[in-house]
């Protein structure tokens, strides 16, 4: 069963292409990822939730 649906991985790929176009001014492929992940949620796409920090 995939972790991310169909939506969600258009939502990255949309920011990867705006990180490379130099639409956004993201430092790092990850953060790229992030935006898409966190818009993708929003739009109520399935995405597995946020991982939790070790303190």
């Amino acid at each position: 069963m995939a972790r991310y649906s169909k939506k969600a991985s258009s939502e990255v790929r949309t920011e990867m292409r705006h990180m490379k176009s130099g639409k956004h001014k993201v430092k790092s492929r990850k953060q790229a990822i992030a935006i898409g992940l966190s818009k993708a949620r929003r739009k109520g796409a399935k995405v597995p939730s946020r991982g939790r920090k070790k303190t």
